[in-house]
């Protein structure tokens, strides 16, 4: 009875956390950049994937084989070069989780880039999934970088950085 107790009120938390962060997107979001679950990308191979967060936040931990563009200081000419000149090119930004990366995301559409996708939940989500960040040596790392204290109560796995 205990343990079936225990599983609902898991259950409850876990769907009261997820809804808060679908709420908490749909608040700063307008969704003109179609998401992809941490599940979907799993799944994917060639794609270019772009870190939206500062530097700073990016050499404590990233997906691997990401490329930091940065946000506040973000140059669309900059990143324009280190992407393909294919714009249908499969490309997935992300931040910490879903909201700076909307932006970025935005600028690529903008840019004529078709195929521009923005992780739901971003590296957080990727991490409260059990799935690897690597540091800057390119090393797995527990470590997520999780840009204030407020934004932090949405990592649940993982350890929480601020500076």
């Amino acid at each position: 009875m205990k343990n079936t107790v225990f599983f609902l009120l898991l259950i409850s938390f876990s769907s009261f956390s997820q809804e808060n962060l679908k709420q908490l997107l749909e608040k700063y979001n307008t969704e003109s950049v179609p998401y992809i679950s941490v599940t979907d990308l799993q799944k994917e191979k060639n794609v270019v994937l772009l870190d939206a967060r500062e530097p700073k936040e990016f050499e404590v931990s990233h997906l691997k084989n990401s490329i930091c563009v940065g946000y506040d200081f973000f140059n669309i000419e900059k990143t324009l070069k280190k992407l393909p000149k294919n714009k249908n090119t499969k490309i997935i930004v992300y931040c910490s989780i879903g909201i700076r990366s909307e932006d970025i995301a935005e600028k690529l559409q903008k840019e004529g880039y078709t195929n521009v996708f923005n992780l739901y939940g971003g590296i957080f989500e990727w991490k409260n999934q059990n799935n690897t960040v690597v540091n800057n040596q390119n090393i797995p790392t527990e470590k997520i970088h999780t840009f204030n204290k407020e934004w932090s109560k949405w990592l649940h796995k993982g350890e929480k950085i601020y500076e």
